[in-house]
Order: C-alpha cells, then structure tokens, then sequence
C-alpha cells in the first residue's frame, strides 16, 4: 500500500477483451422468450433489432472476447479511467476504512455508458445499418450513444423520459449537437406513444415506455435502423466489464484487494462493468469479496420485485426476460435517478443475486443527495445522482466499520459527473427532495398482471 491517491493504469496495460461472466456462471440463464410465441428467442427473431455481432456475443459462452481495434483506438480518448483513493473521505467520516472509487466521468461523454455505445455503433456499421434508434433516462446513454453514432457517421434517434426531458435540458442539447434526434417519451410519432398519451395525456414517461417507441421505430425502418440498449442485455453488461478488469489491477498497484464492491444499479450496466469480474475473481478463485448493487427505494426491482417471466417494455414488443421486476406497467416517481427507474433488472444480475452471490439493498432519494454532498465537499467532484447512491452505500460499509473498529476495504463504481443534474442538487440544497417509498399494493398489482409462462 502507497499514500498515493491516484493509481493509473498505464495505456499499453488497457484490457484487450471484454470478459465474458456466462462462461463461469454456476447454471445457465434462463432462456429469452418472444413476447407472443413465449418460445425461446433465435437469432432469426432478434435480427430486426440487432446486428449478427451482437446477437452472436449476447449467447457467447466464450470467457474473454476481443475488442475490435476500431473500438480500443476510441478507448483510448479516456481509457483506462482513474482509480483514487477518497482519502479526504475516509478523514470526515473518521473511519478506519480504505473507500477507493473507480471515475467513468473523465469520458466524452461524461459517463461509463460510451464503454457500450461506440462497440454498439461499430457492429451495426460493419452490417450496413444507417442508424441507431434507442431510449434514454437521465440522459447520459442517450448522450453516450449520439456521439459514438457520430464517430461512425450514423444517425441517431433518441426518446427521452418525458420528465427527465424537462429535468435536464442541457442533456438533451449535448445529444443534438451531436447530431442526434431528441424526443419526449411518450412521443406521438409511435404507436406506442399515442397509445399511452390517449390512456395520459400527462404521463411523465418511464424507460419501458421510452423502449417500446425505440423498438417500434426500429422494427418499422425497413431494416435501415436497428436498436441500441444501454443496460440490460448480456452483451451491454459484458462491455463494461473493461471497468473492473481495469480496477483489478490498480488495486494491485494500490497494494490492497477490496472486501466490499458497490455499483449502483437500474438495469445493471454500472454495476456490471465494475462487478462481474470480482464475481470472476470470487467463483473462478476463490476470492472473499462481497459484490453489493444498490438502487432507489422509490424503484426496488431486486429488493422488492419477484424474480419472473416480465416484458422488457411497457407495450410487450421487447422479449420476455426472466428477472427480479416491479410489473411491466411500473411508472416510477419522478425522482432525480433517471438512469434507475427501469421496472426490471439485466438477467445475469438476477441470476448472480437469486444465487446469493451478490448483495442488494435499497437508498432512499435524501441520503443518496446527503452522501452526494458529502462526497463532493470532500473530494471536489460533482458525482451523478445515479452513482450517488454507491457513494450512499459505501459511506454506510466505511461508518460500519468504524463501529466495528475494523478496516475495511471498499471500492465502489462512480460512473459519471452530475454537472447536468445541478437542478437536483438545488431541489435538495432547498429542501425539496422527498422520499418515496414504492407501495406495496401497487407492487401486487403489477405481479397479477405479469404474463403468464
């Protein structure tokens, strides 16, 4: 161990392959199912959404898969991504905790989502595709994808959560001024859209509802749009694991090995990049680490949820998913999080969480923007309020410990700046920020209304 802050990984030391966590999972993933046969999905059936270069890596049971060239030359503009030490942290909290952070935000983009989009980008340029439709929450995958569809000369159509839309303007303006398409969701240029104003004329959208318009709209292109998701598929999880494989060996170059891992998650792509390969490093050897995914208690998918067949849209065009979901029809509350109000979770979360092998637990909205603040005075960086909610949970590991008397190492997952969320920080500063807490009745409501498998 240094007294160092920052361990940098040196560029020529970058990954060279994405790992692959299918390859050691203990039983399989359950099968996708197609939302009106309810048989297992082929590669025949994802077609009209996906190129066959994802289609083939979403299956792969291949442990480690190569990063095309093109795409490790786009890493290059921030990758590999600092790891530091929150030492100044760990002095305010007085706590005999070690907190390291891995920082995404140092991308272009401002997040860990480009790590997805510009290989996204890349196979559908290989097949010929002329662009990529998709949905987006806080804005930060909509962002992520505009400019590596602008890298390749693609277009790009996003639909934006309605009141993530009206929250972060200058989210949207970045997607633009890359060349991206930008509409509130639900949008009347859908079928799906129209079909959800006419029920609510004031819905405030939620990402099912934003992924059934990008769905529609690429499925009715004629073949010249395909679909682009940020969390989620095994293949998006899969890309960001150049995070972890990353951390691994800083943390070897900070002389310590973590006890804990936090990611926050929604649809499971931060948590993924940073935890899969210490799931790896635990089932492959025998490591002792805990893996904990984090989420807003306003949206409890793994917490609360029931581990079942859902779509993985609001209108039932996506394919069946087996995973921890709050129903297909979940609407969350407007909070902040706007990457985290998705009604489901990635399928190998899922699995990885009914098998016990990682953790979850559930922040509420206040502590997360607490902890936010907290972070920020101390380390001097604007944290997003999605990984806030990591910084929540591993502020309560390093408080733990201190009541414990122990060391404890912790290593947790910032995957963007929150300098376009200052509207939330001022809701807080003032007093505005409240807590939701999901109603049960409505979480029984959804479950009756799941498809039945």
């Amino acid at each position: 161990m240094t007294d160092s802050i920052r361990f940098d990984l040196p560029q020529p030391e970058m990954p060279s392959a994405w790992y692959n966590v299918q390859a050691d999972l203990p039983r399989p993933l359950p099968p996708v199912l197609h939302p009106a046969t309810k048989q297992p999905v082929g590669p025949d059936d994802l077609a009209p959404l996906f190129p066959m270069g994802l289609i083939l890596q979403e299956v792969s049971q291949e442990r480690y898969i190569e990063i095309p060239e093109e795409v490790r030359d786009i890493y290059k503009l921030w990758r590999p991504t600092p790891l530091l030490r929150a030492r100044r942290l760990e002095k305010m909290l007085d706590t005999p905790a070690h907190i390291y952070y891995k920082y995404e935000g140092v991308s272009p983009s401002g997040s860990h989502k480009l790590n997805t989009a510009a290989p996204q980008a890349y196979y559908n340029k290989q097949e010929g595709v002329i662009g990529l439709t998709t949905e987006t929450g806080a804005g930060q995958w909509g962002t992520a994808l505009a400019q590596a569809c602008n890298f390749f000369g693609m277009e790009c159509v996003v639909y934006m959560v309605k009141v993530s839309y009206q929250q972060k303007p200058y989210r949207r303006s970045m997607m633009m001024s890359f060349g991206a398409q930008v509409y509130a969701s639900p949008s009347d240029r859908t079928n799906a859209g129209r079909g959800i104003l006419a029920k609510d004329p004031d819905s405030t959208g939620s990402l099912g509802i934003a992924i059934s318009e990008a769905v529609e709209a690429a499925a009715t292109s004629g073949g010249q749009y395909k679909y682009a998701l940020g969390s989620v598929l095994n293949h998006v999880l899969m890309h960001q694991t150049i995070i972890g494989q990353e951390a691994i060996q800083q943390m070897a170059i900070a002389g310590e090995y973590p006890d804990v891992v936090v990611g926050c998650v929604g649809g499971g792509s931060n948590f993924a990049g940073i935890g899969l390969p210490f799931v790896r490093e635990k089932l492959v050897e025998g490591k002792n680490v805990r893996i904990v995914a984090v989420e807003p208690s306003a949206c409890p998918s793994l917490t609360r949820g029931r581990y079942a067949y859902d779509f993985g849209d609001t209108v039932g065009l996506a394919p069946m998913v087996k995973m921890y979901t709050l129903g297909h029809d979940f609407v969350p509350a407007p909070l902040h999080a706007g990457g985290l109000r998705y009604h489901g979770m990635a399928s190998i979360i899922c699995e990885l969480y009914d098998q016990g092998i990682i953790e979850a637990r559930a922040v509420p909205q206040t502590e997360t923007f607490r902890a936010a603040v907290q972070f920020m005075r101390a380390e001097g960086i604007v944290p997003a309020p999605e990984p806030s909610h990591a910084i929540a949970a591993a502020i309560q590991e390093a408080l733990e410990a201190k009541a414990a008397g122990e060391k404890r190492v912790i290593l947790f997952n910032l995957c963007g700046h929150g300098h376009f969320d200052m509207s939330a920080y001022d809701a807080f500063l003032a007093g505005q920020l409240t807590d939701y807490e999901y109603p049960e009745a409505e979480i029984e409501r959804a479950m009756a209304a799941l498809p039945q498998v």
